[in-house]
Order: C-alpha cells, then sequence, then structure tokens
C-alpha cells in the first residue's frame, strides 16, 4: 500500500516537471536605478536589468502609458518584437526603444544554451508609474 502511494506521488512529480519544462524560464527583473528627474519635473528615470536564462522569455506586455524606454543587450542575443513588428535578433552591444504606450509581444533570449542579459532605461512620469511591466491579457 506504502509503495503504491510512493509510486503515486513519483508520477506526480513527474508530471508536474514535464508540464512545466515546456514553458520558457521567466525573466529575473531586478531595479537597479530609480530617481526623479531635476531637471524634467514630474518624472522619473528607472533602470531595470533583465536577466534571460538559456531558453527563458517573458510573456507578452505592456509599460506605463507614459514611459519612453531605451533597451541595450549587456551579453547574449535577445529576441525581440514590438507592436507587432517582425522578430529582431539583438546581439551584445545593439539596442531598441520602445514608445509610450507600446505593446512588447516577444522578449526572449534568442538562445536556448547561453544566459543573455539586457538593460533597459525608463522615462515616465514620477506619479502612479510603480508598476513597470502589466502582462497581456489573452
Amino acid at each position: 500500500m506504502f509503495s503504491r502511494f510512493l509510486a503515486a506521488v513519483a508520477f506526480a512529480a513527474l508530471s508536474i516537471t514535464t508540464a512545466s519544462a515546456g514553458e520558457p524560464a521567466p525573466a529575473k527583473v531586478t531595479v537597479v536605478f530609480d530617481q526623479p528627474l531635476p531637471n524634467a519635473p514630474g518624472k522619473s528615470m528607472k533602470v531595470v536589468l533583465v536577466e534571460y536564462a538559456p531558453g527563458g522569455a517573458s510573456p507578452a506586455h505592456t509599460h506605463p502609458q507614459s514611459a519612453f524606454i531605451y533597451a541595450t543587450v549587456l551579453e547574449g542575443a535577445v529576441r525581440s518584437s514590438v507592436n507587432g513588428s517582425p522578430e529582431k535578433v539583438y546581439q551584445a552591444g545593439e539596442h531598441f526603444i520602445e514608445e509610450p504606450g507600446s505593446f512588447h509581444g516577444v522578449s526572449a533570449n534568442a538562445s536556448d544554451t547561453e544566459p543573455s542579459r539586457l538593460m533597459a532605461v525608463f522615462v515616465l512620469d514620477s506619479s502612479n508609474e510603480e508598476q513597470l511591466v502589466t502582462p497581456a491579457k489573452h
């Protein structure tokens, strides 16, 4: 009886591992800078480091309506598509921008074997813009 229980637990654990193995690892996002802009009242600059594991990705999302974003790839390569544009792979040292109100449909590591990192600089309204990423509704 106990061995059947252990077998059921092992099967359940294997099923969970298999189900989640097909999904890309989520990106790790760290705010590394957050400062009001003294020469632009009501505006702030926030900088985030986005780290992708091999095969990692972020779900489709938007950013605050006031946010202008400059992103540069620091390591590896990143696949991106903004506002329905064709996917493009950006290598280390390359950059892209996102206009306020943009939809970021694809944001992923372009490699299944190497990590990638990018730095994103947000210039946005200082008030009521605490959430930098809003997942897309399906």
